[in-house]
């Protein structure tokens, strides 16, 4: 989630972006992919499709995934991050909603702050937007984090008046701060997907009278889902579990916070205590499945430099002790800090060159890359994401890249986690 105020979505939006590709375009074997960013949307909101007539559309003429699983930690900016990179947090490098450069005492705020927007963010892993670009492919990013700095700027300038672009993407936020406000299963969020449904109705309109049907690409999907929390119930104290006085920097709250510790003091931080266990970076699957099974316990893991990431294993929120100030605070839900519960989870729908009126198994955020890349004809750089997972959601075998590109997309996957 983004602190910024964005604009809600119109018709008249989707109008602007539907005019962004040229008629003339619509022919060729690649077709143009329209992008939606749907911040915060869980992956039951649009369970009851008879009330949702624009999202049923879409969802008849395309593939719909059962859920679809963040990254870890599923936060707003490293899934903004993985979904457009197709790599993991520890690889891409944004790590967090708030984040610490330890080097040059410079702090990410939640992308609000003039230092969010340095270089030393972003430059973890190149987005496909700047590949495009690199490429002399046209880029039409609307209110998409990340757009805005230095390295990763897109140049829409040349676009709107000639009417061209290869891959026009939409950010939205609306759902998220109704839901992190009010609780995901409140009357808010039920109306802002329904408001957001009205959008989908008026672009399907707009779709056949642009006579685009059947020749534009169009995906869906969010960065993380939501879970109810009344936090002040069941709060962690680290100053329980370790010494505050051996922390130099302490980022962010909830479910996962991030810790620097002194020089020579990182043994005695994560040291295993009563109820908590303690993984290091390399055994980071073991956690991931130890929190499958608990029902509660504090963890304390360990990361390649010398950070400390502290997560709760279930629906708990972490504090430095219980002297909190909870002026300003959201006291009714919190992301979880591992997506594999139900409620966490979001979704993702597809269009146009993938199966119609389907229902398919989960993905990951990392998956989706590499079916955006194959979509505009683009070789995607070494990521983390299967293509064993998205293959079958495609229209048509024929329209799989040839076995040697499987083959590269596999071999750099290991590479990366290796």
């Amino acid at each position: 989630m983004s602190s910024r105020k964005t604009p809600a979505i119109c018709p008249r939006t989707f109008l602007l972006l539907l005019l962004l590709f040229d008629a003339g375009q619509l022919g060729v074997e690649a077709h143009p992919l329209l992008v939606f960013l749907i911040d915060g949307f869980r992956y039951d909101y649009m369970d009851d499709l008879h009330d949702l007539p624009g999202f049923r559309e879409l969802v008849e003429n395309g593939v719909k995934v059962d859920h679809l699983t963040p990254d870890f930690p599923s936060l707003s900016y490293p899934n903004y991050y993985s979904l457009m990179t197709g790599r993991h947090c520890d690889i891409h490098q944004m790590t967090g909603n708030y984040m610490w450069d330890e080097v040059s005492k410079k702090e990410f705020l939640i992308g609000t702050n003039p230092d969010s927007r340095l270089p030393i963010w972003w430059d973890g892993s190149e987005p496909l937007w700047v590949t495009l670009q690199k490429l002399g492919r046209k880029v039409f990013m609307y209110y998409w984090p990340g757009t805005c700095t230095r390295s990763t700027a897109v140049d829409s300038g040349s676009i709107i008046p000639s009417n061209q672009a290869d891959m026009a993407a939409i950010y939205y936020e609306k759902i998220d701060v109704e839901g992190h406000h009010f609780g995901p299963d409140s009357r808010q969020v039920k109306t802002a997907v329904q408001q957001l449904d009205l959008a989908m109705q008026k672009l399907n309109s707009k779709i056949k009278e642009m006579n685009m049907v059947n020749q534009l690409n169009i995906m869906l999907f969010s960065d993380h889902g939501m879970t109810k929390l009344h936090w002040m119930e069941k709060v962690i104290e680290l100053d329980k579990y370790i010494n505050m006085a051996d922390i130099v920097k302490m980022m962010d709250r909830g479910p996962v916070v991030s810790l620097w510790p002194e020089e020579n003091k990182h043994t005695r931080c994560i040291q295993s205590k009563k109820h908590q266990t303690v993984y290091e970076h390399e055994c980071m699957h073991q956690w991931m499945e130890a929190c499958l099974q608990c029902s509660a316990a504090v963890f304390s893991v360990r990361s390649q430099d010398l950070r400390v990431n502290y997560a709760s294993c279930s629906s708990f929120t972490i504090y430095r002790s219980a002297h909190v100030e909870t002026s300003g605070l959201f006291t009714v839900v919190y992301r979880c800090y591992y997506s594999a519960w139900v409620n966490r989870r979001s979704f993702a729908s597809f269009l146009l060159d993938f199966k119609m009126n389907v229902r398919a198994a989960p993905i990951r955020s990392v998956d989706v890359y590499n079916l955006m890349c194959w979509t505009l004809g683009v070789d995607p750089l070494p990521n983390n994401g299967s293509w064993s997972r998205v293959e079958c959601l495609l229209s048509s075998s024929d329209g799989v890249f040839h076995p040697f590109w499987i083959y590269c997309v596999g071999l750099l996957a290991i590479i990366l986690t290796t």
